[in-house]
């Protein structure tokens, strides 16, 4: 069941689990595109939204149960890791991407750096079979939760019954990851009329509206497609990006692009993390592309920013940071049982 009204200014979509009868509000901001994410076969509840923040922090998804989800995914760093270029597994292995930031899931079509996940229902199972990450399995997980003393009565209250499965697990941790919306940075008072931008701001933002926003576009901040921006291919990890997935030639070297907002936080930049901040990240796009023959159309023509101009639009990017979003107690470790 699907119905809309207003909350604080704010557009919501009202879901209704059928299960439970209880009523879940997620945030659909003013000017937002609808969600492509469809609940029909996934209604959220209070207490699937739990569940799923229990299992997000939960190491026994691990094969030595010493790695959880939020490993990866720190709440108060956009829900990446700032420590390091790689992600990191179990045994400190060490992975072969950046760990990308977790929010507005709900407004997207696929996962992953080279989008090799179609549903946010599915997506776990990746870093749960990865063995640079998790190194395990859905089904050693459930039987691993059937053992534990409290997630029967937890799986009973989300889903009607105490049975433990690998589908629902995976529900679970979905239905908790979309309630991760970030709407509410400075960026977003101003567009709703209720803050201005500073001189530096606005200059920044219009240069942004000029260089950046065909890609990151607003208010999403990204447009979800796959693009070859220029890096210099890594010798080491020899990534093909999207090529790897769809094996086509024009894929070759294009990732997702990602969302900016809360980037001044969720550094490092680029899919192997190869940037640490801000100024490196802007100093590629005016100094840095290297022409190939996927490389997106759109960085053909050289950006010209002068260092005034990138202070500016650095200035910008720190308006997209959304510290409601990052403090949230509702997204933090739940309490020890």
């Amino acid at each position: 069941m699907l119905s809309k009204f207003i909350v604080s200014g704010i557009t919501a979509i009202f879901f209704l689990s059928a299960a439970t009868g209880d009523p879940i509000t997620i945030p659909l901001p003013t000017g937002w595109p609808a969600p492509q994410y469809d609940n029909a076969r996934n209604p959220l509840t209070a207490a699937g939204i739990a569940l799923g923040r229990r299992l997000f922090y939960e190491p026994l998804l691990s094969r030595d149960s010493t790695v959880s989800c939020s490993n990866c995914h720190l709440s108060f760093t956009a829900f990446t890791h700032v420590d390091h270029a790689l992600s990191h597994g179990i045994n400190d292995r060490i992975g072969t991407r950046n760990s990308p930031a977790l929010m507005n899931l709900a407004w997207s079509r696929s996962y992953m750096w080279d989008g090799a996940v179609n549903h946010l229902d599915m997506q776990a199972l990746a870093p749960i079979s990865n063995p640079a990450e998790m190194d395990f399995n859905i089904q050693g997980v459930a039987e691993r939760l059937k053992a534990a003393e409290d997630y029967r009565g937890m799986f009973e209250k989300a889903f009607g019954s105490g049975e433990i499965t690998g589908e629902r697990i995976l529900k679970a941790l979905a239905q908790f990851e979309l309630t991760l919306v970030s709407a509410n940075s400075r960026y977003d008072r101003v567009t709703a009329g209720k803050d201005t931008f500073t001189v530096q701001e606005k200059n920044g933002y219009e240069l942004f509206l000029k260089h950046c926003n065909s890609c990151h576009t607003e208010p999403l901040f990204t447009n979800y497609q796959f693009e070859n921006n220029g890096l210099k291919p890594d010798t080491i990890l020899n990534d093909q990006g999207r090529a790897g997935i769809s094996g086509n030639p024009a894929d070759e070297l294009k990732f997702k692009v990602p969302t900016l907002r809360n980037i001044e936080i969720s550094y490092p930049y680029m899919h192997d993390g190869r940037f640490k901040r801000l100024k490196d990240v802007l100093n590629h796009y005016t100094d840095g592309i290297e022409d190939s023959p996927t490389l997106s159309p759109l960085l053909k023509d050289k950006i010209q920013l002068g260092s005034r101009e990138k202070t500016d639009l650095t200035a910008f990017l720190l308006t997209l940071t959304d510290r409601e979003f990052l403090f949230n107690p509702e997204f933090r470790p739940p309490a020890p049982k």
